[in-house]
């Protein structure tokens, strides 16, 4: 079948021509390519099309009935093959992103609202998760992580500053409880600690020492899986808390919180958009990795 198909655009060009010589200007070709490639179109089929003097060219019975059908079908056809096109040439679509609760930078941040003015028919479905799958298995075109958990087969590209993870507290709390010198001095503190699910153990708090990283199992009076929660409770003097400082930028700039043990907190490489490695990307994602890049290199991804 897809053989027959084959020279039926240029059938169609000697049926509305009625001349091989003219059929082979709209299409580009000479006039033997014409008388070639419907022969051959004839032969396939075992039946004649055309009927051919030295004067006119005329249809037979069965070539009036294949044009009266393919025509309209043609025209299909090359309509949607100019959609599809069209969408090379327009992204649009769902874009479907799989991001970490804790990217403030690009959840917030103005790279993605100019994203979404530059790309009107790109509709953006933002999953915020902290749970790590595999994004392809999920169906989600990219995700956005920490660099140091993507996967190495995986292309990257920042779209944060580097990061740095610090302990926070009230000055009401530090007043009370006085202000940690060594991250081991935090199990003598109350804790405000985080996990992703109930089934797993509170997030170990990290520091470096000396070019040494080392962890300290806190024991937290309260756990929980909502980082605004965690937030309100450090901001109310209930005790100390501790993740990435965008999240709390906000935060120490109006005073409500004071960061600690920063001597022992050195920043780490941020957060990445990642994809897997394909032939042809999708548009839609082509045209976020290209927007990014142009924005990192206009601002830098330590842009506010």
């Amino acid at each position: 079948m897809t053989d027959a198909l084959e020279g039926m655009s240029t059938f169609i060009a000697v049926a509305e021509a009625r001349s091989f010589r003219l059929a082979g200007e709209r299409l580009g070709v000479t006039r033997s390519a014409v008388s070639q490639g419907l022969q051959r179109l004839e032969d396939r089929l075992g039946v004649a099309l055309v009927q051919r003097t030295t004067r006119s060219v005329r249809l037979t019975e069965a070539g009036e009935q294949l044009y009266a059908s393919a025509r309209p079908a043609l025209t299909d056809l090359v309509t949607a093959l100019r959609t599809v096109q069209e969408l090379r040439a327009r992204p649009r679509g769902l874009l479907r992103l799989s991001v970490s609760s804790i990217a403030e930078s690009f959840l917030s941040g103005p790279a993605l609202t100019a994203f979404i003015e530059d790309y009107p028919d790109i509709s953006v479905d933002l999953t915020v998760t902290d749970e790590e799958y595999d994004i392809v298995r999920e169906g989600f075109d990219a995700g956005v992580r920490l660099g140091e958990v993507v996967e190495k087969d995986m292309i990257a590209i920042p779209v944060s500053a580097e990061q740095q993870q610090v302990a926070v507290a009230s000055e009401h709390y530090l007043a009370r409880r006085g202000i940690p010198q060594h991250p081991r001095d935090l199990l003598s503190h109350t804790c405000i600690g985080w996990r992703a699910r109930p089934d797993i153990a509170p997030y170990r708090w990290e520091f470096t020492e000396f070019g040494r990283d080392f962890d300290v199992s806190v024991e937290p009076r309260v756990t929980t899986n909502d980082m605004s929660t965690m937030i309100r409770l450090a901001c109310s003097g209930a005790g100390i808390t501790f993740g990435m400082r965008e999240t709390f930028q906000t935060y120490i700039e109006k005073g409500e919180l004071t960061p600690l043990l920063e001597a022992f907190c050195p920043p780490f490489p941020g957060f990445y958009l990642y994809y897997p490695r394909r032939q042809q990307q999708p548009p839609k994602l082509r045209a976020l990795v290209e927007h990014l890049r142009q924005w990192n290199r206009r601002h830098g991804p330590t842009a506010p």
